[in-house]
């Protein structure tokens, strides 16, 4: 049960960072999970520490790390959108 709450949960977080980076018109359903997964990996490397939490990838779903766990995925859009287009957006 905790499989399935941790791919709805990065599908949403996925959909929201890239609703932010204006990216949504390009992804799909199974690119939001990956994005909001791959992009709780990353909050959880760079910004847990900095924040003292854990992410979603840790089954901790508070709010901070809900918030860890977004702000690593608009960091992962961010990468792609520098890598992809040479530039933010």
């Amino acid at each position: 049960m905790n499989f399935i709450i941790w791919i709805v949960i990065g599908g949403v977080i996925g959909w929201l960072a890239s609703m932010v980076m204006k990216t949504d018109a390009q992804q799909g359903i199974f690119l939001n999970i990956v994005v909001g997964i791959v992009g709780a990996f990353l909050g959880g490397w760079l910004l847990a520490p900095l924040f003292g939490t854990g992410t979603i990838n840790n089954d901790n779903f508070s709010l901070s790390s809900l918030l860890v766990s977004f702000l690593g995925a608009v960091i992962l859009l961010g990468i792609v959108n520098l890598l992809r287009r040479g530039k933010l957006r």
